[in-house]
């Protein structure tokens, strides 16, 4: 089964884009793969704006995010695995999603983990007393 995560990130960008909000994205700057300008990765992550006007070949593929953008004058090439999406949100209002940083956010609980039947919710048994 494919990844939740990508599809995700598609529907929020939407949503921030046609509410004429600013879309950003939070990056694990050190996961394996991304390429980003490392003068400006803080604590190990980056935010990067994804406004329309301010990236040119956007693509939000399902393996990979990546867009060219100019940072301080200078064009770069961006690529980003969903992998290392942390959040996506709109930059005036703070709304959209943060994703687990563990890993997939598509695993599911363990078998143990799901819930077990209460035993107070059985049926009460009632019997005639004389």
């Amino acid at each position: 089964m494919t990844s939740l995560k990508p599809y995700l990130i598609r529907a929020i960008y939407d949503w921030i884009v046609d509410n004429k909000f600013t879309p950003y994205l939070l990056v694990d700057a050190e996961a394996e793969g991304v390429v980003v300008p490392r003068q400006y990765v803080q604590d190990g992550k980056i935010v990067l704006n994804l406004r329309p006007q301010a990236v040119h070949g956007l693509s939000l593929g399902n393996q990979t995010v990546e867009f060219s953008a100019r940072f301080g004058g200078t064009p770069m090439q961006i690529s980003v695995p969903v992998r290392a999406v942390l959040a996506i949100y709109a930059q005036e209002n703070g709304k959209g999603m943060i994703f687990d940083e563990e890993g997939d956010d598509d695993t599911p609980p363990p078998a143990d983990s799901a819930p077990q039947p209460s035993s107070a919710k059985k049926k009460p048994v009632l019997k005639v007393v004389k």
